[in-house]
């Protein structure tokens, strides 16, 4: 077996494994990378890339069903659902070279393609190396859950590792879990012609705010979307073509397809992670806030780590960990600015804390600001003025935004830099957006603040008044 030093070993060649790795090698340190199956996890391969290259085929095929309104003539879309799979491969291989083991050896990173187990608290096996690193960051992302729902078993499913090699068009889809998973696909499926239900235990995007999720939940629904919520599966029945869902409280859901769409579990059985002294939880491994575990000299980043699962999030856990790996300096993550959002049609987004959050956490301090989409002259004059803003407000800064609304995912970011350098309303509300923009939303929510305050204020007024009695 070969011995191998080296400053940085990353075990998992995701977004966050992968960041930390170039980031790394470039700054002058060693670095070794470990990757068992496929250069950049699941996000490349199972995730967000391929979910988001199925949604715009569902949307090409909704927008020619829907042209009239626009003095253009429906016509009924004829969907070629393996040609749009070959679509989404077609955008992998694009992305793919980005976080291929080509372009990191290039980089000078030793990539190699096998699984590593800790065989002590800073040396790994990995095929026939052992590796002895200072510092170890595991990166090794998280699965598709599936519950041990009886019969189960015996039927055939997909889940999103499987969903996006099938060719095959379902008949009539159904989707256990309306979390963000299941809806985008469940949506994206319904607008190239399968029928889809969606089967949720509790309540459909349930980790939402409640009235941004409605709205959302409303369009899907007068799409067509069956929602079934507080439907909790009890047991699963039928085969390949004809599947049943019995709910524990007797409904029965057929369909032709199954996906389980209910969460996801982190990758640690491969690390043998007691070797390193290394703790875990029920939902990933034990991080302090500068992502170290409980072996100080082994950090863990991204879903494994148990936190917020998001790609963007173990890309910006990746700089903590260079700060301190690298310059050993303190680093610590917060999640006060961190965004997510769903891509239904309408999206939906939230950073910091939702409305009943800050409403536990500062009480009478807090103000809500709303705007309606509705009034955004750009959506109007394309026909998809609909949604909601809700800023949430404490001494004039903002701690959490919610957004129901097209584009709503490109729009949470104004709101992330605001609430990371603590800028006040004031100066959200200086900036000048380009008329007529989508953009211009966030700038009217930030003047919504200041309404009451000039234009429903008689001080202000008298103020005014007397000032005009005195100008020249």
């Amino acid at each position: 077996m070969e011995t191998i030093k080296t400053d940085i070993l990353v075990i998992g060649g995701g977004s966050g494994g992968l960041s930390v790795a170039a980031g790394a090698v470039q700054m002058g340190a060693t670095v070794v990378l470990l990757e068992g199956h496929k250069m950049g996890g699941d996000c490349l391969n199972f995730g967000c890339v391929p979910s988001k290259a199925l949604i715009a085929s569902g949307k090409a095929a909704y927008g020619q069903a829907h042209a009239s309104q626009y003095g253009v003539a429906n016509v009924v879309p004829s969907v070629d659902y393996a040609a749009a799979k070959d679509h989404v491969a077609g955008v992998i291989a694009q992305i793919e070279p980005l976080d291929s083991q080509e372009r990191f050896e290039g980089l000078s990173v030793k990539v190699i393609r096998e699984y590593g187990r800790f065989v002590s608290p800073t040396e790994v096996e990995a095929g026939d190396y052992r590796i002895k690193a200072r510092r170890v960051v595991i990166s090794t992302g998280s699965s598709p859950f599936v519950p041990p729902i009886p019969g189960l078993d015996t039927v055939p499913y997909e889940t999103n590792e499987t969903l996006f090699e099938l060719r095959e068009q379902p008949e009539h889809l159904l989707i256990i879990g309306g979390g963000p998973i299941g809806m985008e696909m469940a949506q994206a499926h319904l607008r190239m012609g399968s029928k889809v239900t969606v089967i949720e235990g509790a309540k459909a995007l349930g980790k939402d705010d409640p009235e941004m999720a409605a709205i959302v939940l409303d369009k899907l629904r007068a799409e067509g979307l069956v929602i079934e919520e507080d439907a909790l599966a009890g047991e699963i029945k039928g085969k390949a073509g004809a599947i049943e869902v019995h709910a524990k409280d007797g409904r029965v859901f057929k369909g032709s397809h199954l996906l389980m769409a209910v969460g996801r579990k982190s990758n640690m059985d491969k690390l043998n992670l007691e070797a390193a002294g290394i703790e875990t939880h029920r939902t990933g491994i034990v991080v302090d806030d500068s992502m170290k575990t409980t072996n100080k000299k082994v950090y863990a980043i991204g879903d494994v780590a148990g936190g917020l699962q998001f790609t963007h999030v173990a890309g910006y856990q990746a700089g903590v960990i260079i700060r301190s790996a690298l310059f050993g300096l303190p680093a610590k993550q917060s999640t006060k600015h961190i965004p997510w959002a769903t891509y239904t049609d309408p999206e939906l987004s939230q950073v910091g804390l939702t409305e009943a959050q800050a409403k536990k956490e500062h009480g009478d301090k807090l103000e809500v600001v709303r705007f309606d989409i509705h009034h955004n002259d750009r959506l109007i004059a394309e026909r998809k003025a609909y949604g909601l803003i809700k800023v949430m407000v404490v001494k004039g800064r903002p701690v959490g935004v919610s957004i129901a609304g097209p584009h709503a995912g490109e729009l949470i970011g104004m709101w992330s830099l605001a609430i990371a350098n603590k800028l006040k309303m004031s100066q959200i509300s200086a900036m000048v957006a380009p008329y007529p923009s989508v953009f211009e939303i966030n700038k009217r929510a930030a003047g919504a603040y200041f309404t009451p305050r000039l234009f429903e204020n008689d001080t202000v007024k008298k103020v005014v008044r007397l000032v005009q009695r005195w100008l020249p």
